[in-house]
């Protein structure tokens, strides 16, 4: 019985073009990295409202961050910098905190605290919050208003992370693939281009990151990239040795390519072939092994829980997906432009080395996933939690697919029934359309029996006599090969339904792939839940809010029971706010009332009632300083009015706190 491929036609392009919006969707909206270190406190605090001017201001994080002169800057209301511009280190034990001074003798007036630095795992963060000396005043102060790491030159540093990851796995992944799998395909043209292209795509990647990394973390210029003494300065940060690292690195991995693709490729002798295969698979694994590390110096492995030895999970969860992924667009390339040359022995090789890394993949996942999200609540409530859980669905959906993948191989041996034009070899492949059967290791060349060589002689006299005839000919006779090129892969059913799948298998790998470069730019999910309830309004406003101002009308049933409460809550964020309660008749006329009570509660976050009792001022008039709302949201405010010993009544109103 005939084995016939699926036909996927236009549903094949219409995955593909899904493929690519959801890879657009993600890389778009993946926008500046998420602070990976948070502010948890700060001395004064946001909001707050002091007597006289502090001496200095303290800020404390949540892990450790890399500290600059000009990390830490405080600009009175008119915008001017009054801190002495020295950054002092108070960190003590497991407490990061750092603090400048301030200039003495400042006056009343509100005060703008701006920070920018950057995180353990290389990640810039900043943010602003302001405090005020007496009371609060306008301020003149603005702040940019994309946050650092965004803008042009985020999206340019988040593109060529993404290509840095996909020029590793090709690198890797073809390299593995053609040792392990395919020594044949160390001499087939297109499979060298992949991995070249692999090599000149990570290694230009690195440059572009390396060049862009003061504007990302510092300046947000593009025209800062040419800055030599902002390159002087990353090349001192543990981000910048890793990214130079990995060049020289780079430099030993091309050797590896020459070599591969040179003395291993023309190589015939067994035992001289074995012992260069054995000493290319030792060093190219050394130098893999390198250049992975190069990743997990700098970012999450390198900070957070156990990183003696979250280091080198992560660096064979790198190495396992560049093995499976990289090593799936090589056989994809072999499928398209060489399907002849690629026998079943390097497609059982691939699905058996694939298998390996899935579980070593697996194994590194699930280690990586308690140490970055903790709790079951994180999985779910935390977008990290989300994009890991989209990261596994794929991952999922790639394991179908390579099921299908592998029903297809075991079919490759199958013979094909007489008399239907094609032969199927066990070993090495069939080679449909020509006049020998390909070695499994030996590129296979297509030979054109409907082209003679009397015909070639003809057509180069017809070339010298006229041109236009020699063009015509030319064009014929790359029309007839693409047509047998067809021809031979439509014959061989087998491996046109493992091209494929092998090609749905890779579109969803790429989505993975750009899962994953967005993944290691957002905050980790055990980060964000802990440092959730301490953590002030990191790039929030640098000017306070407009106080928040309400009129709720009131009716208690007694004599001189209706009336209206008008409260003024400044500067209406969070932090401490000063409270101010109006107690007026329908004519407008301030009405003298026994009590009047206040309490916030903030629903989503399970935050209250927080219960405050005024102080009465004058008739009509109650007041209340230093009211905290620690949080940013939709509070309930309820007001308990009481116009004598038994009548009283309480109104609620939703208010928005910035």
């Amino acid at each position: 019985m005939l084995t016939t491929a699926p036909r996927l036609g236009p549903a094949l392009a219409r995955l593909l073009l899904v493929v690519a919006a959801l890879l657009g969707t993600l890389l778009a909206t993946a926008g500046p990295a998420s602070a990976h270190a948070a502010l948890t406190g700060s001395d004064p605090q946001d909001g707050a409202v002091v007597a006289t001017a502090p001496k200095e201001v303290n800020l404390t994080f949540s892990e450790q961050v890399a500290m600059s002169d000009d990390s830490l800057r405080v600009l009175d209301p008119a915008g001017k910098r009054v801190d002495t511009g020295e950054i002092r280190d108070l960190c003590s034990n497991s407490t990061v905190r750092y603090g400048v001074a301030l200039l003495p003798g400042l006056p009343d007036g509100t005060y703008t605290v701006a920070w920018q630095t950057v995180s353990a795992d290389s990640h810039p963060i900043s943010g602003a919050f302001t405090f005020s000396v007496g009371a609060p005043s306008k301020t003149a102060v603005s702040l940019p208003d994309t946050a650092v790491g965004g803008g042009l030159v985020g999206a340019l540093y988040g593109i060529a992370r993404y290509l840095a990851y996909a020029g590793f796995v090709v690198l890797v992944g073809g390299g593995a693939f053609v040792l392990a799998c395919w020594p044949g395909g160390a001499a087939v043209r297109p499979v060298q281009k992949l991995v070249v292209r692999g090599w000149l795509t990570l290694t230009a990647a690195t440059l572009a990151l390396l060049l862009l990394r003061y504007p990302y973390t510092r300046t947000g210029e593009l025209a800062d990239v040419f800055d030599l003494g902002g390159l002087r300065a990353v090349l001192e940060t543990k981000t910048g040795a890793a990214l130079s690292s990995r060049l020289l690195l780079l430099g030993a991995a091309a050797l590896f390519v020459a070599v591969l693709f040179g003395a291993y490729a023309r190589r015939r002798e067994e035992a001289d072939h074995r012992d260069l295969t054995f000493g290319l698979a030792l060093g190219g694994t050394v130098v893999a092994a390198g250049v992975a590390g190069t990743w997990a110096l700098a970012e999450h492995a390198s900070t957070g829980l156990q990183p003696g030895i979250a280091m080198p999970v992560d660096i064979l969860h790198l190495l396992a997906v560049a093995v499976w992924l990289g090593g799936l667009a090589t056989l994809l390339v072999a499928l398209h432009r060489a399907p002849a040359a690629l026998g079943r022995t390097a497609v059982e090789r691939y699905s058996t080395l694939a298998f390996g890394a899935v579980v070593v993949l697996a194994a590194t996942g699930i280690y990586q996933s308690w140490r970055q999200v903790g709790t079951w609540s994180a999985l779910t409530g935390t977008r990290y939690g989300q994009l890991l859980l989209v990261k596994a669905g794929l991952v999922a959906v790639l394991l179908g697919i390579g099921w299908i993948s592998r029903r297809w191989v075991r079919r490759l041996g199958e013979p094909a029934p007489a008399g239907d034009g094609t032969e199927s070899g066990s070993e090495s492949g069939s080679a449909v359309g020509t006049d020998r059967e390909p070695v499994d290791d030996e590129p296979a060349d297509v030979v054109d029996a409907d082209v003679t060589e009397a015909d070639e002689a003809a057509e180069v006299e017809a070339a010298e006599v006229d041109a236009e005839r020699a063009e015509q000919l030319a064009r014929q006779r790359a029309a007839v090969a693409t047509a047998r090129r067809k021809k031979e892969r439509d014959a061989d059913p087998e491996r046109s339904g493992l091209r494929r799948s092998v090609l749905t298998e890779a579109s969803v790998a790429v989505v993975l792939l750009a899962v994953t470069t967005v993944l290691t730019s957002t905050e980790p999910a055990r980060t964000e839940e802990e440092a959730g309830p301490a953590r002030t309004a990191a790039g929030a406003p640098a000017v306070p809010n407009r106080p928040v101002d309400v009129r709720l009308p009131f009716d208690t049933g007694g004599a001189n029971g209706k009336g209206t409460v008008q409260l003024t809550l400044d500067p209406g964020r969070t932090g401490a706010n000063a409270l101010h309660i109006y107690v007026v008749r329908p004519d407008g006329s301030a009405l003298d009332v026994p009590e009047v009570k206040v309490a916030f509660t903030l629903t989503a976050k399970s935050i209250g009632p927080l219960p405050v009792v005024p102080d009465r001022i004058q008739t009509g008039h109650w007041s209340a300083s230093g009211v905290q709302l620690p949080m940013p949201g939709e509070w309930l405010m309820r007001v308990t009015v009481r116009t004598s010993d038994i009548d009283q009544t309480t109104i609620e109103k939703n208010v928005k706190i910035g």
